[in-house]
């Protein structure tokens, strides 16, 4: 698990989380990121993978950005310095990368979005921004150095005529540089810039996206875009897929919403995410279901849960799932693990393999 160092995870979660960045050093020592430059290139040229090549940088303020899939003809015709490849998603389709998010369960799991994985040559960068995500950018390999401010965070500070949300102010307040292990984590809100100092620099970009209140409240809010989503104060997770009723109290701080469409909407999946479990169900249609083994829940899939009373009420995919009859340990322990053994499991296991979410491993 991560290494916070000097300070605990819980201290983390009260003074970190949503509120400042912090660098943490040496958060997994020793990390060797599983996927290397060449075959981040690799996947950038598959058409699963959305893909993004942005070349430029702050001193010249000539940007680019061009959308794969690309070809090797597209990486041999770059310059020796200043592009960034991004890759998204990572995590729904290789299994090394999507073991490396339960580092982070100490934030619910509902809460995260997906891996982004970069490739920067010396100098590459995607410019100085700001969102609305939560993220812990882990150095992967080579070393980048990052800018970080809080000034000028707004919606009108951008470059003109630039593909790219790049900002046209920026002054850094701090200045970290990092190495394959360290974490940075941003809060939503706060400016950063990354500019690659080796020519060997990958960084994995895990991020937590902000709801704003018009997705949330499609029909009954008259907020603007910039309103955003609260997390409650987290204590240490030893639940990750359970939301809690601190979470639902926030969000009816901003509109009126009941428990079970908050779960239904923080479970609701992207078009990528859909458009992977289509092409899976498809891959999956001529197995059978073993009563031996042990099943995953496909990466691609959002799972939680409301306890009330003595009910679990579990949500996958964005609907409350059918789940009579089965036991609440199970259940909870399914959710929160993302695995099932079918031979002591075997009625929950069949129900979901047919729902085609999971997978044998």
């Amino acid at each position: 698990m991560i290494h916070f160092g000097k300070i605990s995870e819980q201290e983390f979660l009260a003074d970190y989380w949503q509120k400042k960045p912090l660098l943490i050093k040496q958060a997994l020592p020793g990390f060797i990121s599983p996927i290397s430059p060449e075959e981040l290139a690799g996947l950038s040229l598959e058409e699963e993978f959305e893909s993004r090549l942005i070349t430029g940088s702050i001193q010249t303020q000539q940007w680019s950005l061009s959308s794969g899939p690309f070809s090797n003809s597209t990486f041999e015709t770059l310059t020796e310095k200043d592009w960034t490849l991004l890759v998204q998603g990572v995590d729904r389709y290789i299994d090394e990368i999507y073991d490396l998010v339960k580092q982070f369960d100490f934030i619910p799991r509902w809460r995260f979005d997906d891996v982004m994985i970069s490739y920067a040559a010396t100098g590459g960068s995607v410019g100085p921004h700001f969102d609305y995500y939560d993220v812990f950018l882990l150095q992967g390999s080579g070393n980048r150095r990052w800018e970080l401010s809080t000034q000028f965070c707004n919606l009108d500070n951008y470059l003109k005529g630039v593909p790219l949300r790049i900002m046209d102010k920026f002054t850094p307040e701090q200045s970290f540089e990092v190495e394959p292990g360290d974490i940075l984590y941003i809060p939503p809100k706060v400016a950063h810039h990354g500019v690659s100092t080796s020519d060997d620099c990958t960084t994995l970009s895990f991020g937590y996206r902000s709801y704003n209140t018009q997705e949330m409240f499609a029909k009954t809010s008259h907020n603007t875009d910039d309103v955003y989503y609260q997390d409650p104060a987290w204590s240490v997770n030893k639940e990750p897929a359970l939301i809690p009723n601190t979470a639902i109290q926030m969000a009816n701080k901003l509109s009126t919403i009941s428990d079970t469409d908050f779960a239904k909407f923080v479970t609701n999946l992207d078009s990528s995410a859909v458009q992977i479990l289509q092409e899976f169900e498809y891959n999956q249609q001529d197995l059978k279901f073993k009563f031996g083994p042990t099943y995953q829940l496909h990466p691609a899939c959002k799972i939680a849960y409301l306890k009330q009373d003595e009910k679990i009420l579990v949500f996958l995919n964005g609907s409350l799932i059918d789940t009579q009859g089965l036991d609440s340990v199970d259940l909870t322990d399914f959710c929160n693990r993302r695995m099932l053994d079918a031979s002591s499991s075997p009625v929950l296991t069949q129900q979901l393999f047919d729902l085609n979410v999971l997978y044998e491993i």
